[in-house]
């Protein structure tokens, strides 16, 4: 279930140092495919709904760490979410 979110493209995300656009594109490509597959090839509904809610659960959470070290107010964030699968 977390094999989505333990993706380059999530790593790269995570990570503070600069990264290329042609490195970022290339993750994102290769998780797109990654979720295209998981759709694919599994065959319980339940499984792939939790996979694709814990992903946008992630994407949640580094979106409101980026607001936050921004200094964005943000009514619905109360504290700075983080991510449960970086290493």
């Amino acid at each position: 279930m977390k094999r989505l979110v333990k993706a380059e493209f999530f790593n790269l995300l995570i990570d503070n140092s600069s990264v290329t656009n042609l490195k970022m594109q290339h993750a994102y490509e290769i998780f797109v495919i990654d979720v295209l597959t998981l759709n694919q090839t599994e065959t319980d509904y339940r499984t792939i709904f939790r996979s694709l809610n814990l992903t946008r659960i992630e994407f949640q959470s580094l979106q409101a760490q980026i607001l936050y070290e921004q200094g964005e107010k943000c009514p619905k964030i109360s504290l700075l979410a983080e991510s449960n699968f970086s290493d």
